[in-house]
């Protein structure tokens, strides 16, 4: 099993999100993470989508993906031509004893304060998954709450790879 991660260009109309689930859910494949939005041109929304599975799957995946009507353009994401980032709000109970390690724990990460209350933190983290899981696991003694998180979002590097729709 490997993990992909596809970056859809889709035309933004309605029911093209349906269309895109419809057709993992019918063939039974499971999505990992799922973002979407409205790209500079309002005609187009880009969908982020991470998906596991073997070869022949993921093979699968993407050609039933170009045969959507809805779809203008896939790339593949890989990690050494691409960007992907992911958000996490995290909601951890914080006593006045515990705020300090927090707060450090905070600032190795680059991460942000969002709100503060008197028994609890929300904290905005934006990286990689593996920065966020790494981040997750340093506050497992504390008691965390509640925890959102986007799914991941990228694009290719340079200017070389973009599509330009008429």
């Amino acid at each position: 099993m490997r993990t992909e991660v596809f970056s859809i260009l889709v035309e933004n109309t309605p029911g093209v999100l349906s269309h895109v689930s419809g057709l993992f859910s019918r063939r039974g494949y499971n999505i990992d993470s799922f973002s979407a939005g409205v790209t500079m041109d309002p005609r187009y929304t880009r969908m982020t989508i991470v998906v596991s599975g073997d070869e022949a799957i993921l093979e699968q995946i993407e050609k039933q993906l170009a045969k959507l009507e809805d779809v203008q353009d896939i790339k593949k994401l890989n990690p050494e031509d691409s960007v992907c980032r992911e958000i996490m709000l995290i909601k951890v109970r914080a006593s006045d004893k515990d705020r300090a390690a927090i707060f450090s724990t905070v600032n190795i990460f680059r991460a942000r304060i969002v709100d503060v209350s008197p028994d609890s933190l929300i904290i905005e983290l934006t990286g990689g998954q593996s920065k966020l899981e790494a981040f997750i696991r340093l506050l497992e003694g504390y008691e965390i709450l509640e925890l959102a998180r986007t799914g991941c979002t990228g694009l290719t590097r340079g200017a070389e790879n973009v599509t330009y729709l008429d």
